[in-house]
């Protein structure tokens, strides 16, 4: 306990944080660890105790006088009772249930009795057992060991799976860093997964999971399958790959709609991944049959259902998750963790901005008044189609073109979600449009007008939300998202955070329609960046053309 503190961890496992506390950020990353967001207001953020949390934790070496320690380090008051016998019951069902290799038998093995009986109530769980064996071992087929890992998850008992790894078919991959060098953090993200073998490296967009993906792919030396988001995604890999390392075109394939290519490092999209034929994931059986050393996900918060199941058959394989935030709206995070692996690391993204990796940002929300016509056409409307006459609702577009008046010379990103508002402003304002619509060849194009300074603003639909490398882009502004999508708000802030050449800050403005669902979700999308350390400074559309200078210029705070 500390009468100083700035915490207050309750009964139900919720931790109220001060923010405006001298401590606040120091216990805020101490959190991060093992806690999860839930509600970010202006003066006390609220987190909850997660059995996933503790157990992603428990998983990267941290223990359990750590999480009780930052507990009562920061409490204000006395923990509650039993807080501490929880944290402790779920730490300690980590590494109950053991995954291990005798030859080509896998096995698995509880730590007592009491664990024994509890698994084999669940007939899932008891059906991919065999007999157990003389030393209390039961056998477990190759096939069933990413299902059994997500029944047992599921069951609150995750498994320690040390059955080891396939070394795949050897390829000799070198980084080549005549003219650059791993950062430190990149360098760490490598060596703590290479010593575990698999799991997720969370790093913020723009801070180079790319290399740290290259890195491992030269730590391991061998044939590699790099599962993307899209097919702009695969080539801006590909170019990467070829200019980071001594891979030369020979070495890569693309696996896409278009080109169906297997080489010893292969890159698909999770789309095709996804792809039925006569009901069946054609693709997934094609790609399985290489022998793979190493499957990479990147943007694995992405994950559909069909690359899932892959990876449950993939668990011989070291696979490597890439992402900036492991928050998913399904809620299938534990499957992450049970068929990608734990958390293996992470950085906060205030940490990468202090050091210069990432630009500071500035995040502005905007509120915008809808006209008496749209209002009553809102409050007639049905659930669905508020959202979206909230979120698309005309009266932002006179906002866009003040903002854009205010930044004349910055290359600036114009991100949506429904396409028809997209179109509309991309007409009013005579700025070129990308949305899902567009072909690769037309994309890659206008990303690389805008990359060389011929185009300095750019409209675009959720195909940018992800692995989209346009460094030099400093203003963004959102005029509508995906509902409440934590991950979308991370990644579109992302897409303005690599470092400015001026070492000036960037900025990202989200349009709201107030008193609506849009102000909702909005609140709700920025939850993950509040745990970052980002606040967001509420603005009226009113007060755009004579306060938001004055804040840009430094003149008002």
């Amino acid at each position: 306990m500390n009468p100083d503190g700035c915490l207050i961890v309750q009964s139900d496992k919720t931790v109220l944080l001060e923010v405006g506390h001298h401590d606040a950020n120091d216990a805020r990353h101490a959190l991060a660890v093992f806690a999860e967001l839930e509600r970010a207001p202006e003066h006390i953020h609220t987190y909850r105790i997660t059995r996933l949390g503790l157990w992603n934790a428990r998983a990267a070496g941290h223990t359990r006088d750590e999480i009780i320690g930052t507990l009562e380090q920061y409490s204000k008051f006395a923990l509650p009772p039993g807080i501490v016998d929880e944290v402790e019951d779920t730490l300690r069902r980590y590494g109950q249930i053991d995954i291990t290799r005798e030859g080509e038998q896998l096995f698995l093995s509880t730590a007592n009795a009491v664990t024994e009986a509890e698994i084999l109530r669940t007939q899932k769980v008891a059906d991919l057992l065999g007999e157990r064996d003389e030393h209390g071992r039961f056998p477990l087929e190759q096939w069933s060991r990413g299902v059994i890992k997500q029944e047992l998850l599921k069951r609150g008992w995750p498994a320690a799976d040390h059955a080891g790894y396939t070394e795949g078919t050897p390829h000799n991959i070198a980084l080549d860093q005549s003219s650059w060098g791993l950062r430190a953090y990149q360098q760490e993200a490598i060596t703590r997964f290479s010593d575990r073998g698999s799991g997720v490296v969370v790093l913020p967009c723009g801070a180079g999971k790319t290399l740290v993906g290259a890195g491992v792919m030269a730590e391991l030396d061998t044939s590699t399958l790099i599962l993307v988001t899209n097919t702009v995604s695969a080539r801006q890999w590909r170019a990467e790959l070829l200019a980071r390392t001594d891979l030369t075109e020979d070495d890569i394939g693309e696996y896409s709609g278009s080109i169906k290519e297997i080489k010893p490092v292969t890159i698909a999209s999770y789309s095709i991944m996804a792809a039925k034929r006569k009901g069946e994931f054609a693709h997934l059986g094609v790609l399985d049959a290489k022998n793979w050393g190493l499957v990479i996900y990147d943007e694995v918060h992405l994950l559909p259902a069909p690359v899932f199941q892959l990876t449950a058959q993939l668990q011989a394989r070291r696979r490597l998750g890439l992402t900036a935030t492991l928050v998913r709206e399904d809620g299938r995070e534990g499957d992450v963790f049970s068929l990608i692996g734990p958390k293996r690391f992470d950085v906060p993204w205030k940490d990468l901005e202090a050091e210069g990796y990432i630009a500071p940002a500035r995040c502005i929300e905007i509120r915008v008044e809808l006209p008496t016509a749209e209002r009553l056409e809102y409050a007639a409307a049905g659930d669905k189609e508020r959202f979206r006459l909230a979120a698309a609702s005309p009266t932002k577009s006179k906002v866009v073109t003040e903002l854009l008046a205010l930044h004349p010379h910055d290359p600036t990103l114009i991100i949506g979600t429904y396409v028809d508002q997209i179109e509309q402003l991309a007409d009013d304002l005579d700025i070129p449009m990308i949305t899902g619509d567009t072909p690769v060849a037309t994309r890659e194009e206008l990303y690389a007008a805008f990359r060389a300074g011929d185009i300095t603003r750019l409209i675009v639909s959720k195909v940018a939300n992800f692995s989209l490398d346009l460094p030099e882009a400093s203003v963004a502004i959102q005029i509508s998202g995906s509902f409440g999508s934590r991950q979308e708000e991370a990644q579109r802030l992302g897409r303005i955070l690599r470092p400015k050449a001026d070492g000036g800050p960037a900025t990202f403005y989200t349009l709201v329609a107030r008193d609506t669902v849009d102000q909702d979700f909005a609140l709700n999308r920025q939850r993950f960046l509040a745990e970052q350390g980002y606040g967001y400074r509420i603005m009226e559309a009113t007060e755009v053309p004579h306060t938001l200078p004055l804040l840009l210029s430094g003149d008002i705070q």
